[in-house]
C-alpha cells in the first residue's frame, strides 16, 4: 500500500528493548526513592545500609549471553551503586552513617562459568573503595564483607549448574570436592555472616573504611 510504513522485526526488537530499558530505569528510581523515604518515615532517620544484591547467572564461558550480563550488571552493580547514593544523601543530612556492601570471594577467583557474577562483584569491591573516599568527610564509613561458600538456595542452584556444565553427574561428590577447598573444611552459615555484618554496621572502629572483610574460612586469602 502506497505510503504504508513498515517496521522491520529488528527495528521492532530494538524499540521494545529501549522501552523496557526506560521502564526499568524509572522503576529503579522509584524503588530507591520510596525505600529510603519509607525507612525515614518509619524510623525518623537512616543510619545503616546493607547493600546485598545478587543476580548470579551461570553459563558456559563460550556461550555467554547479553541477557545474563545485563541482569548481573543491573542488579549487582547499578542497583547497589544508586541505592548507596540515595541512602548516603540521607545519611549526610544526619551527620554520618555506615554502608556495608556484600561482595564475594568470586571477585578474586577464576570462575569461567560465573564470569558475569564474578566481574560484577569485583565492581562492588571498586564501588566500596570509591564510596569510602567520596563519603569520608560526610562521616559515612563504607566497607564490604566477602562471604565464603554458604548453602543458600542461590548457591545450591549455582552448583547444580556448575556440575552440569562440567559434565559431572554426582552432585554430592562435586559439592564435597568444592567444600574440601576451604581450609576450615566446612561451609559458612547465614548466622556467621549476620554477625560480621552487624559488627561492620555497629561496632567496627570509626577509623575503618574502604576495607574488605573476608569471612570465608580461608577460601579468600587476599
Amino acid at each position: 500500500m502506497l505510503g504504508e510504513h513498515r517496521t522491520s522485526p529488528a527495528s521492532a526488537s530494538v524499540a521494545v528493548q529501549a522501552r523496557s530499558q526506560l521502564l526499568w530505569i524509572l522503576l529503579q528510581r522509584m524503588v530507591r526513592r520510596f525505600a529510603v523515604e519509607e525507612c525515614v518515615r518509619r524510623t525518623r532517620r537512616l543510619d545503616v545500609l546493607i547493600n546485598c544484591a545478587a543476580a548470579a547467572p551461570a553459563e558456559a564461558f563460550l556461550e555467554m549471553t547479553a541477557e545474563a550480563w545485563e541482569l548481573a550488571l543491573r542488579v549487582n552493580v547499578r542497583a547497589v551503586a544508586l541505592a548507596m547514593a540515595a541512602a548516603a544523601r540521607e545519611m549526610t543530612r544526619n551527620g554520618g552513617g555506615r554502608i556495608v556492601y556484600v561482595t564475594s570471594a568470586a571477585a578474586r577467583m577464576a570462575l569461567p562459568h560465573y564470569a558475569a557474577y564474578a566481574a560484577t562483584k569485583a565492581a562492588v569491591d571498586s564501588l566500596t573503595r570509591s564510596a569510602a573516599v567520596a563519603l569520608a568527610k560526610q562521616g559515612i564509613r563504607v566497607n564490604s564483607i566477602s562471604p565464603g561458600m554458604m548453602d543458600t538456595p542461590l548457591q545450591v542452584r549455582t552448583e547444580e549448574t556448575f556440575c552440569r556444565l562440567e559434565g559431572r553427574s554426582d552432585l554430592e561428590r562435586f559439592r564435597a570436592e568444592r567444600t574440601a577447598r576451604i581450609p576450615l573444611d566446612r561451609r559458612t552459615t547465614p548466622e556467621e555472616m549476620a554477625e560480621a555484618v552487624v559488627w561492620l554496621a555497629a561496632d567496627a572502629p570509626d577509623y575503618m573504611t574502604a576495607e574488605r572483610l573476608n569471612v570465608s574460612g580461608g577460601l579468600d586469602k587476599d
